[in-house]
């Protein structure tokens, strides 16, 4: 490649570099070691010393220096990792540029225009590069190193690369690092040794930071059971954060694409790069901290000082500005924090030039100083510019209208401008929380219970006078301690809706939960169908949904989010939570409540697969190990905790408190949010762990934690007692002493409290790996336990098999930013059909397994083994169908692999094949394939259907079909009891294609030509026997003797076709068959009868073979595979 040109003072290169061609201004060098001298002692110093330094020459053993006449400074303006492209390079020297040169008087200005000349080259090949670095010629040669060590497809984007110590045993091995999107690679090369590790980061379950006593600092990768340890790093906080970022994303990409397919940040692989992935980090750490909607961006950070008028001093923090929203945080992120949306901005104005204050005025009536702000008046003109494009005068005249009106509540605001926009629909949506409704409170009759709610009212009041009310209220360390004492219950849904970030959503999308309403009733999906079985299940012991007032709410709630999110849909629990939420929030808060727990608090917790929920009880076990150490002690196995703690996570405690305890736990939840959750599991196993200590089983401690769930109580709840009485049965018949909820919460947080939001964060993305592997190992168990029956494989084979074909399948998403085999991964599907490859993707796996991959018309043989196992037509094969096919090429009896080769060349396996390149032979294109493998498939709309029927009744949420599960379970009870007679006769031109491909599979073997004259022997002896049989059936017949395809058949010449002719439909062979069918064909038990005759014959097709060597290769050679195709 071209390169900058550096000055290289030749004297002291001449050590190293070997002159191989010359002429007055350019001269060619052959790095010392490299090439025709070989390698010796030479060779292993300059590799060693390549590989420790960063030298471009370690990968680029050619090079072509500038020269002018009687000069010793020299200019390096290219180099090469082969002879053939520092030859090319060489070449287009001489023909554009000595010409030119000639013309020049000075030495001086032939280097200039030589400069000149490669730079203009450089600057036109980066045109439509993908490089945004900030040393763009480093970066350049860390690529064309990548490349030459690793060989991976060109699409491989290289994001990163850092120099680093590989630990083999308790040897360090010095060399570089290189991360790109889907590969951690490493290479080195010390005194000959040379070590080159790829690992995908699919295949990574364990990430971490560790040291020891050898190892400082130092990044541990665990994949498929190897452990592997990188340190050295000169930043290993950077470097772990992009491994950590990379492997995520590619977890993402292949293993949860619903979630991905959403992101289209990272949707194209070739856009990411480190600078991008560091920006994402801070973006999703600043949306997550301020409960703000994923889409915000994080566009600058800026250190200053805030006013806090109550306390009346400036707290150091950071004011972080998005695209809608400017927030701050103090310094130790608790101490006060507020939001303001830009929406919600009147005034931006300078208010301190001497102290570089910046004054922001918001819609209701507050005003927030900040100071010491670097360039300020550049801010503030930004700030304008972005507050008056978000607010309209009809917007801000409107919103002041509103405060004004609704002082006591602003969140009234967006509510009355919401049902304000549902006209005539007003009457289908609740516009009342039903704790209103169904317990409105009594202002003359106040019990002492009804007496400390007001005192709560009252103090929350008072922290509204001082921070303010509404989304920019300031939040500090008195408001959490009001949220743990318990939030009033007339102003839970208002709070609710504030410390969650749905205020945010509502005010954005006025008029949108009416819309979806009026969408989604009505309509009939599985999810619907679920939502109706489970509305009476949902808090049945409140009066609320005892009446059609609170069921229907909950209907339309929970319908209206399965339509708004189809890919969630409905998952037990929601109905649960959704239930709380009504109690307290109005019905559209309600419905963005469930959008924010969803999508933001909780994410993928209510998806097929729980992922989210399995993380954070991996979070919760590392916890337990960290903070409970006698309880890791006393249990042998962890999962008990995982088990018995899923509904905690997935219902947030509701499912097994007291609904009046339940809700100080979710009023925990919405300020806190997953670490609230966890710090009360760690408080509730402390407070019960001398009783699971002395626990004999499960059932035992199981049975101690409910008994302690239903002695939680609220002494302060107001709900009526019908209610709490409902909820808690049991009490009569509990000796278990009371514990109150508020208690319980405030001993949570001081014993654990100490617990950060970012560690959680942390292991959430550490464990997240580890949980997806483990389902995946799940899947491979179940699938390896179900094929072990029908194949003859050993265990370990068969698992090296699977992890080949569900490779090749990931391998095809690599490279493609929109790869339609992305959409054959459901892990929704049975375990055998969640990976499923094409016919293309099985070609490589034909070549690279096949024993019978040898032939000169492989591919075609690849393309009729498909078709055979295609047996739906949709053009995908699990991994069943391949192993029990590569079983028999492999294990199979003589008769197995007759009637095999036999099936291959009859419809529907067999179509004719002829490439459209006669120059390429018998290899076909991937379009051909694709083509072919596509014959006489039925149309798109009923393969759709057929599919939908047979594979996956839930997708797209329609019923499931119990009776297209039960045919296809009886079809594949009916396939063992298959028939040799059963097979169809094979006709003329499908028996010369038979006998061409038997003297393909004889190429070759040490027995050829004896296998040869059997095959030629057989061959004869079948055609006279059918003609003698023809000639018994009808003497007078005066049809042409088919001794002449005999002749032709054994001689194995190809079939004569017509140059530059396109593929024939199958109609034309089908036509072409029934015209010679009448003519004479063969029976399988014909052909079986006449080569068991030939022991040649029967000796090569029972010769064991030896599956574990193309195993081997395929695991080595598979990327270069794909790197061909």
């Amino acid at each position: 490649m071209w390169l900058t040109p550096e000055e290289v003072l030749l004297k002291s290169a001449l050590k190293l570099w070997v002159p191989e061609r010359a002429n007055r201004y350019f001269v060619l060098q052959r790095r010392r070691g490299y090439g025709e001298d070989g390698g010796g002692l030479a060779g292993l110093l300059m590799g060693t010393l390549d590989a420790v330094l960063d030298s471009t020459s370690k990968v680029a053993p050619f090079r072509i220096l500038h020269q002018t006449p009687d000069s010793q400074v020299y200019w390096s303006i290219a180099c090469g990792t082969s002879r053939e492209e520092i030859t090319e390079h060489w070449d287009w020297l001489e023909h554009n540029v000595m010409k030119t040169l000639c013309v020049f008087d000075s030495n001086e200005d032939v280097t200039s225009f030589v400069q000149g000349k490669i730079r203009g080259l450089i600057a036109e090949e980066g045109k439509g590069s993908f490089i945004k670095e900030d040393d763009p010629e480093k970066f350049r040669e860390a690529i064309m190193k990548f490349e030459k060590c690793f060989g991976l497809a060109e699409q491989e984007k290289l994001v990163t690369y850092y120099s680093c110590s590989y630990w083999r045993g308790r040897m360090p091995c010095q060399g570089w690092l290189y991360l790109s999107t889907n590969f951690l690679s490493f290479y080195s090369f010390l005194l000959g040794a040379e070590i080159k590790l790829v690992i995908s980061w699919d295949e990574i379950s364990k990430l971490e930071k560790t040291s020891n006593v050898i190892l400082t600092e130092s990044i541990h990768v665990c994949s498929r059971g190897e452990d592997h340890y990188f340190s050295m790093f000169m930043h290993i906080n950077e470097t772990f954060l992009l491994m950590e970022q990379l492997a995520n994303y590619a977890v993402r990409r292949l293993f949860d694409k619903e979630t991905f397919e959403s992101d289209l940040v990272l949707h194209d692989p070739l856009q990411i790069t480190k600078r991008g992935l560091e920006n994402r980090a801070h973006s999703e750490q600043f949306s997550a901290f301020f409960r703000l909607p994923k889409e915000e961006t994080l566009k600058e950070v800026h250190e200053c000082f805030l006013w806090v008028p109550f306390c009346h001093y400036n707290t150091l923090g950071k004011m972080c500005i998005s695209e809608n929203y400017i927030c701050f945080a103090s310094q130790d992120g608790n101490l006060c924090s507020i939001i303001i949306p830009l929406r919600e901005v009147i005034a931006v104005e300078i208010s301190d030039p001497a102290n570089k204050g910046v004054s922001i005025s918001t819609k209701g009536k507050r005003a927030f100083r900040f100071t010491e702000l670097r360039d300020f008046e550049h801010l503030v003109a930004k700030l304008k510019i972005r507050s008056g494009a978000t607010s309209s005068p009809q917007h801000i005249a409107s919103t002041e209208a509103a405060t004004t009106s609704h002082s006591d509540n602003p969140v009234d605001y967006y509510e009355g401008r919401s049902m304000a926009d549902q006209k005539g629909s007003s009457n289908a949506v609740s516009t009342e929380a039903l704790m209103t409704v169904f317990h409105p409170q009594d202002a003359d009759n106040l019990d002492s219970k009804m007496l400390k709610e007001k005192m709560k009212e009252q103090s929350w009041n008072i922290l509204f006078v001082e921070c303010g009310r509404g989304v920019s209220m300031f939040r500090t360390k008195k408001t959490r301690d009001l949220v743990l004492r318990g939030i009033p219950e007339t102003l839970r849904g208002e709070l609710w809706l504030l410390f969650s970030g749905a205020v945010n959503d509502m005010a954005t999308n006025p008029g949108y939960y009416t819309e979806l309403v009026e969408k989604s009733l009505g309509t009939c999906t599985l999810a619907t169908d679920e939502i109706e079985r489970d509305l009476r299940r949902s808090l049945p012991e409140h009066p609320a949904f005892q009446s059609d007032t609170g069921i229907s709410a909950l209907r339309r709630v929970l319908t209206a989010y399965a339509y708004r999110n189809p890919k969630i849909g409905y998952c037990q629990a929601m109905n649960i939570l959704t239930s709380v939420l009504l109690l307290y929030a109005k019905e559209e808060e309600a419905f963005w409540l469930l959008v924010a727990v969803c999508e933001r608090m909780l994410p993928d917790y209510f998806n097929r697969r729980i992922i989210g929920a399995l993380v954070d009880q991996a979070v919760f076990e590392e916890l337990i190990r960290d903070h409970l150490p006698q309880l890791t002690d006393h249990t042998t196995d962890m999962t008990f905790f995982s088990s018995v703690s899923l509904s905690w996570f997935l219902t947030l405690f509701i499912s097994v408190l007291p609904i009046e305890s339940a809700v100080s736990v979710v009023d925990c939840f919405f300020y806190d949010g997953i670490k609230a959750i966890l710090q009360l599991g760690l408080a509730v196993l402390d407070y019960n762990i001398e009783k699971l200590l002395s626990c004999k089983d499960d059932a035992e401690a199981v049975t101690v934690l409910n008994r302690f769930f239903d002695s939680v109580t609220n002494k302060d709840s107001p709900l009526p007692p019908a209610v709490q009485q409902a909820s808690n049965l049991n009490d009569k018949k509990s000796f278990h002493p009371k514990v109150d909820i508020t208690d319980l919460i405030r001993e949570s947080n001081e014993k654990y409290g100490d617990i950060r939001y970012e560690d959680v964060e942390r292991m959430r993305c550490r464990n997240r790996l580890y949980v997806i592997q483990t389902l995946e190992t799940t899947t491979k168990q179940n699938v390896l336990r179900v094929m072990s029956q029908d194949v003859k494989f050993n265990p370990s084979d068969l698992e090296e098999l699977y992890e080949l074909f569900k490779k090749e399948h990931f391998l095809s998403c690599y490279w493609n930013a929109n790869s339609p085999v992305l959409r054959h991964h459901d892990p929704s599907l049975p375990y055998l059909d969640q990976y499923r490859i094409n016919c293309q993707q099985f070609r490589v796996l034909y070549h690279l397994l096949s024993p019978w991959a040898h032939c000169a018309n492989r591919d075609s043989l690849a393309l009729w083994t498909f078709r055979l196992l295609d047996e739906n037509s949709d053009c995908l094969i699990n991994f069943k169908e391949f192993a029990c096919a590569l079983d028999v090429m492999c294990n199979g009896s003589f008769t197995d692999k007759l009637k095999l080769l036999f099936k291959l060349h009859i419809p529907p396996a067999f179509t004719e094949v002829e490439s459209l390149s006669p120059s390429k032979g018998d290899e076909l294109s991937k379009e051909e394939l694709i083509h072919f493998s596509q014959l006489n498939v039925s149309s798109p709309v009923d393969s759709q259907e057929a599919d939908a029927l047979k594979r996956s009744p839930e997708k797209g949420k329609e019923k499931i079909d119990i009776q297209a599960y039960l045919k296809q379970w009886q079809d594949e009870l009916l396939k063992k009891e298959e028939n040799i007679k059963d097979l169809p006769r094979m006709n003329q031109f499908q028996f010369i294609q038979f006998s061409k491909t038997l003297y393909n599979l004889f190429h070759g073997d040490p027995e050829e030509e004896l296998l040869y004259r059997a095959i030629a022997t057989v061959t004869s002896l079948l055609l006279k026997m059918e003609e003698v049989g023809r000639r018994l059936q009808s003497p007078t017949s005066s049809a042409k003797s088919p001794v002449s395809a005999a002749e032709s058949s054994t001689e194995g010449q190809n079939t004569q076709e017509e140059d530059g002719e396109p593929p024939q439909p199958e109609c034309r062979k089908g036509q072409r068959s029934g015209r010679d069918d009448h003519e004479w064909s063969f029976a399988f038990e014909q052909i079986l009868a006449s080569l068991l005759n030939e022991p040649a014959l029967v000796r090569f097709f029972e010769k064991p073979l030896d599956i574990k060597a193309k195993i081997e290769n395929a695991k080595t050679s598979q990327l270069k595979a794909r790197r061909r195709v």
